[in-house]
């Protein structure tokens, strides 16, 4: 029995996913399933409850799964400790975000942990905002990275950053000009907005209802990516934050304005699953995000 074995065990029962659980271990899934039952004659025990139509272990599985996530933790604080005595910072980071933190948001970050940490290996996972929670909560990624953090009870969450919502439009839309956008001006247009579920849609939709004001889109979309091309091509407006706007609005490609009265704010936080072991890589990386806490720095190394 290796140590990968139980990695991969243990990936199988937080992802309940044979093909999940394949995709992080960079094998199939048929090898998966393999090493399940070499598992199960190793112990002589059947680990996973098969008489059941979902995901389900036996009470000897819940033994094995609860174990082998012990070995694991202490395997990988071992190795992070002894590299440490090297001085020698390494091993995989596993992060979970939405498309607008993990494309605008993040970059800076890891360019400059990769600059100071070379020998560490960050991999992310771009996922819907309620799967980024349950992937921090069953321990497929170290760190999850969501805006207007809800909080659980095995998730600790950490404020990171906060990033403001502006109107943006396409450069000949009648509003191109102006020099602020009201929310009574915005009501009347085509609304471009994310799908209802997405936590900066929910704030959207209770500023406008607060108002009393209309907010029905005509398009609505799971990314911001698509929420801008959609934009570009003048299918309507949007609301979105600033950062994801940025190179938009340099090449001219979208107008970008404020929105009139309190500023609307979107807050960053940083999900990390209680009593988690910190590796000395998670530990460097978690501090060099909540560095921007108290610089209040727009990215990090800028003043």
């Amino acid at each position: 029995m290796h140590i990968e074995n139980l990695k991969v065990f243990c990936d199988l029962v937080e992802s309940t996913s044979f093909s999940r659980a394949a995709k992080l271990n960079g094998v199939t899934q048929s090898a998966v399933s393999q090493q399940l039952r070499t598992m199960e004659k190793y112990f002589d025990a059947t680990i996973l409850d098969r008489s059941q139509k979902q995901f389900r272990l036996t009470a000897e599985g819940k033994i094995l799964y609860e174990t082998s996530l012990r070995i694991l933790q202490t395997f990988e604080k071992l190795h992070g400790d002894l590299q440490a005595m090297k001085k020698v910072v390494s091993g995989t980071i596993r992060i979970a975000t939405v498309y607008s933190i993990g494309l605008h948001e993040l970059p800076p970050y890891i360019k400059l942990f990769l600059q100071q940490f070379p020998q560490v290996n960050i991999r992310i996972e771009y996922r819907r905002s309620n799967l980024v929670y349950e992937d921090v909560a069953h321990n497929v990624v170290d760190l999850g990275l969501v805006a207007f953090p809800a909080k659980q009870r095995s998730i600790e969450v950490l404020p990171w950053r906060d990033d403001d919502l502006v109107f943006i439009c396409e450069p000949n839309h009648p509003m191109a000009g102006k020099k602020s956008a009201s929310l009574k001006d915005i009501a009347k247009q085509k609304f471009i907005g994310f799908e209802p579920d997405i936590p900066t849609r929910k704030e959207i939709d209770r500023v406008f209802r607060e108002k009393n004001l209309p907010m029905d889109p005509v398009m609505e979309f799971d990314n911001i990516e698509t929420v801008k091309r959609a934009v570009e091509i003048d299918a309507g407006v949007s609301i979105v934050p600033r950062s994801t706007v940025s190179q938009e609005t340099r090449q001219g490609s979208l107008v970008c304005l404020p929105i009139e009265g309190p500023k609307l704010l979107r807050p960053l936080g940083i999900l990390c699953r209680k009593g988690r072991t910190m590796t000395p890589a998670l530990e460097n990386f978690l501090s060099l995000l909540q560095q921007n806490i108290s610089s209040k720095a727009k990215s990090p190394g800028k003043k």
